[in-house]
């Protein structure tokens, strides 16, 4: 299985919308250019791809003209992070890249305050909000907090390992999700919100070229949302032998425990201490791979349900309903309404 079947919680989704309402942007349009039935906005525990929520988000970023999503007193213009990327190829290391990004758009933009700060073996990058009380559900601040941490990581070509991100509000109730997207423990109720990380990785040299940033940029935000999961030690082991499996449904417990040379029991304490178990990873990677096969409509309904290892369509039908609230047929229509629709996009500069 691809990094790039990892779904995305439908709570970003919902709030990509608001930001788009208050945009009086059509909220219709842009769910049918990213293949979702506004029906699914409404079940809390729907799960998308990261292919529907990033053409989402290139719409809105589009129609709104505003990569800030109307969620600061002063727009961002779409374009501007492209114009900040082909600045930001050219500097020699981390550091200068940090530095770049904070003077770039402290000085386009008052509504945001970027800042690198160095103390001791500790690097913060931090990104305070004139108006916080306008990301009310937190949207903006979750989605740069990933990209500083995501394009720099780029730019250098490894990831920058987080002692842990901050943010300056209380655990929202997609507090869950921060396990997914940084790899590092989140904290709340911070002065603000920052990533910490080994001040000695300032030091790592930029190896993108402006070449490399060009089919970097025209994959984006795809690759922002599809890196690999951060699961913890025990969780990850156990996804990767998943992941290996030709005949998911079939994979138990005890054969994953031999092939990671523990025992049953060792297996289950060490997931349980983690905050999962076998079968909650087993059933999620099922769906996440549901999700991704029903966005390819040349494979039939039917022979998804067998690949998953169900004995019948319906059995499919009833275990993805409990997944998403919706019949496969009813997720399959909203992808094909979105592969129908004629384009309808400005020009301009697209991120």
């Amino acid at each position: 299985m691809g990094i790039e079947r990892y779904s995305i919680s439908v709570h970003f989704a919902q709030a990509a919308v608001q930001a788009a309402r208050h945009c009086q942007l059509d909220e219709a349009a842009l769910l049918s250019a990213a293949g979702i039935s506004p029906r699914l906005l409404e079940n809390v525990h729907l799960r998308i791809t990261p292919d529907q929520f990033s053409r989402l988000m290139r719409s809105l970023w589009r129609d709104a003209d505003d990569e800030f999503m109307g969620l600061t007193a002063q727009r961002c213009r779409n374009g501007v992070f492209v114009m900040m990327a082909k600045q930001a190829v050219r500097c020699r290391t981390l550091r200068a890249v940090y530095h770049h990004l904070s003077r770039f758009y402290n000085l386009t933009n008052d509504s945001v305050q970027l800042a690198l700060e160095v103390e001791g073996t500790e690097a913060s990058f931090s990104m305070g909000l004139s108006d916080p009380d306008r990301d009310s559900s937190f949207l903006l601040r979750d989605f740069f907090l990933l990209l500083w941490h995501r394009f720099p990581s780029w730019l250098i070509g490894q990831r920058i390992p987080l002692r842990h991100v901050a943010f300056e509000f209380a655990a929202p109730a997609h507090q869950a999700e921060y396990r997914l997207m940084f790899p590092c423990p989140a904290r709340f109720e911070d002065s603000t919100n920052r990533l910490i990380f080994d001040a000695a990785l300032l030091d790592a040299p930029v190896v993108q070229t402006p070449d490399s940033l060009r089919s970097h940029l025209q994959r984006a935000p795809l690759d922002w949302f599809t890196r690999q999961a951060y699961y913890q030690v025990y969780t990850r082991r156990v996804m990767d032998h998943l992941e290996k499996q030709r005949h998911l449904a079939a994979a138990d417990i005890a054969s994953t425990a031999a092939e990671l040379h523990l025992t049953e029991r060792t297996l289950r304490r060490k997931l349980l201490a983690e905050g999962t178990r076998f079968q909650t990873l087993k059933e999620s990677m099922r769906r996440d791979l549901a999700l991704h096969y029903l966005n390819q409509p040349s494979l039939p309904i039917a022979q998804i349900a067998h690949q998953l290892g169900f004995s019948e369509a319906s059995a499919f039908t009833r275990a993805f309903k409990q997944w998403t609230g919706e019949s496969p047929r009813a997720y399959r229509d909203a992808v094909l309404e979105r592969e129908d629709r004629p384009s309808h996009r400005k020009k301009g500069t697209q991120l």
